[in-house]
């Protein structure tokens, strides 16, 4: 949806695959003439960010309920590590409710093992703070995470998730397979993703229309990605991207804002 940005998937070293969900890398090169497009994202994630100028700051970026479009991005690139349901309390000491639709410094979080990690990553380019979290990282968090609600939580988001063959399952009976009450199952979700268990799937499923779109019928995606019908997928669509999907793929998207800046903690 922009003409100046580059994405590309990484590959994640092994050491880091238990805790992160994936890396990418992001480029922005001259200020796009087309908004530039933040999705949902139910994934809260540490960003190495190198700017215009050559300065350097690692960021801590959590999920986002909705989509975003904003203009005015300067030239930038930085490597994007998306921490694995459960992953977030032991790194940065906080909730990922905490985080939902802000974007801080890691320095700033009040975790010690997130201040710690911002000062070993200090002045490192992205190649060189992905090499040092794969070194540091695992045996700092096996020490630090509660194993048994990573995999409550872990266990939930796989089972809310569209799979092929599969369509994702409904919250009560999640929670009922996890033996947790609903109740339980949206406090670890509050803790381990951020997210609701429903608005989770929501944002699952509209990630999954926006990566098949192109590929199959709006009927067909609608009932393979778990929808009652196509008209219902049009409403979530339109609630989570801000406009219904017809018009998000022909380029009519909403009005741009200026990007955010960074907050605090």
């Amino acid at each position: 949806m922009t003409n100046a940005v580059l994405r590309e998937t990484l590959p994640t070293p092994e050491a880091l695959r238990p805790w992160f969900a994936g890396v990418g890398s992001l480029s922005v090169g001259d200020a796009p003439t087309e908004p530039f497009v933040h999705l949902p994202e139910p994934a809260t994630r540490v960003v190495v960010r190198t700017g215009e100028h050559g300065s350097r700051s690692t960021l801590v970026v959590g999920p986002r309920a909705r989509a975003s479009y904003h203009s005015g991005k300067h030239r930038a690139s930085c490597v994007e590590l998306r921490l694995a349901p459960g992953t977030v309390r032991p790194l940065l000491g906080v909730p990922a409710v905490e985080l939902v639709g802000r974007a801080v410094r890691l320095g700033d979080l009040p975790g010690a093992m997130a201040r710690r990690l911002a000062d070993e990553l200090r002045g490192l380019t992205p190649d060189e703070a992905l090499e040092r979290l794969a070194e540091v990282l695992p045996e700092r968090l096996g020490a630090a995470a509660d194993r048994a609600r990573t995999e409550l939580v872990r266990a939930g988001v796989d089972a809310l998730s569209v799979r092929t063959g599969r369509s994702p399952a409904q919250v009560a009976d999640v929670a009922r397979e996890l033996a947790v009450s609903e109740r339980q199952l949206r406090n670890l979700f509050a803790e381990g993703v951020g997210l609701s268990p429903k608005h989770y799937a929501r944002v699952n499923r509209v990630r999954t229309v926006l990566d098949h779109a192109a590929t199959r019928p709006w009927a067909e995606l609608a009932a393979a990605t778990g929808y009652y019908d196509q008209s219902h997928m049009t409403t979530d669509f339109r609630t989570l991207m801000g406009v219904p999907p017809r018009s998000y793929f022909t380029g009519r998207l909403p009005e741009a804002t200026p990007c955010q800046a960074v907050r605090r903690a």
